[in-house]
């Protein structure tokens, strides 16, 4: 029985699937801004989400897994400016290197990567049923989410809105209702992309994209959503809220699952802080399955501190695990030998190392532990 830690529920528990008779699992991942290569600290939620899915299929289930491509962003618009290209050609060249770059890492591709600028239509469906339901306003070309108007805003978190705002960085606009109201769609400027919308020229604000992408394809109450820890607030929260409000439905999602940090001498790897080691730099240096043995060595929801040293350390113990697995295989090829293990012990011996593995991963995806397994 697998036992999944809920961020909304503050505990591990019971993973019951919508769809557990047909045996199948929806899965949305919150993806990239495509404006840099990818960094280590990506690689890490995104190795994780791919050992969930590997596990969930290895116990049987069905997966359709779903992760986002944020196509149009204020990032994107920054680095064309910098390097003299159209928003739309840069947010293409580093989808394409991010997918490279997880080839090389062994992460399983989602069977959809939907992109925000193929769903402006139904983005905008959405933001005026919010705005018809009274849980949106119009400012000024802009349209905000209104927190107040909907009860449970900060379930995800377990803090209410004022609570949240001692510790958030607001969007500063004079007139807003509340200082934690979110933009849904945001006014043109010029020479930036923008569509035409029933309150002017403008683009879809970075929340309401993932909602509608992803009750596009799995449906309200679809099973797992998740990513970065540092995602949970504001994004996530906002999703529930807007995706609620939206749909007039709950729960948004059953389960969400979310990764710990990557830092770097105690600091959270970050392309703002100028700190980040991209997976094409690790790779330089020590082959993919180092990396994931890294990170399979901590649990997914604990932090990571990164260094070199413990690359390298995760590189010799993949070392010592392949030896391991050659010694065992030569032995169990040939003639038995004085000292060995007979063959039903040998056997036992296999059956007890796959009970004890499905255990560890069983038990919140324990992956520590399934290794000493």
């Amino acid at each position: 029985m697998l036992r999944l830690y809920n961020t909304l529920k503050r505990r591990v528990e019971e993973f019951k699937p919508r769809d557990e008779e047909e045996g199948r699992v929806t899965i949305y991942v919150c993806g990239l801004t495509p404006y840099d290569y990818t960094h280590v600290g990506h690689a890490r939620t995104y190795i994780a989400y791919d050992i969930l899915r590997r596990y969930l299929e290895f116990r049987g289930y069905k997966v359709f897994h779903v992760q986002n491509f944020t196509d149009i962003d204020d990032k994107i618009i920054a680095r064309a400016k910098e390097e003299g290209k159209d928003p739309f050609e840069v947010a293409e060249f580093y989808s394409e290197a991010y997918l490279e770059d997880m080839d090389r890492l062994g992460v399983l591709r989602a069977h959809l990567y939907p992109k925000v600028t193929e769903h402006i239509p139904q983005i905008i469906e959405a933001v005026q049923a919010l705005i018809d339901k009274g849980h949106a306003y119009v400012l000024d070309g802009d349209v905000y989410f209104d927190v107040t108007s909907f009860p449970g805003y900060g379930k995800l978190s377990g803090k209410n809105p004022e609570e949240l705002l001692a510790g958030a960085r607001v969007e500063p606009k004079p007139g807003k209702r509340h200082p934690l109201d979110f933009a849904l769609w945001k006014g043109a400027k010029e020479g930036e992309p923008s569509w035409e919308s029933p309150w002017g020229r403008g683009r879809p604000g970075w929340h309401i994209e993932c909602s509608v992408m992803s009750v596009s394809y799995l449906g309200m109450g679809f099973d797992i959503h998740g990513g970065a820890i540092e995602l949970s607030f504001p994004h996530h929260e906002n999703e529930i809220a807007q995706s609620e409000a939206w749909t007039g439905k709950s729960p948004f999602v059953r389960y969400w699952v979310h990764t710990g940090l990557v830092t770097i001498g105690g600091e959270k790897m970050s392309k703002s802080l100028g700190n980040i080691v991209t997976v094409r730099e690790a790779l330089e240096r020590h082959e993919p399955d180092a990396l994931r043995m890294l990170f399979l060595r901590a649990h997914y929801r604990q932090p990571i501190d990164f260094t070199w040293e413990a690359l390298e350390e995760a590189g010799r113990a993949l070392r010592r695990l392949r030896i391991a697995l050659e010694v065992a295989s030569k032995e169990s090829e040939g003639p038995p030998r004085e000292g060995d293990i007979p063959l039903e012990g040998l056997a036992e011996a296999v059956r007890n190392t796959r009970r004890r593995f499905i255990e560890a991963m069983d038990e919140d995806l324990g992956t520590p532990e399934a290794l000493g397994a």
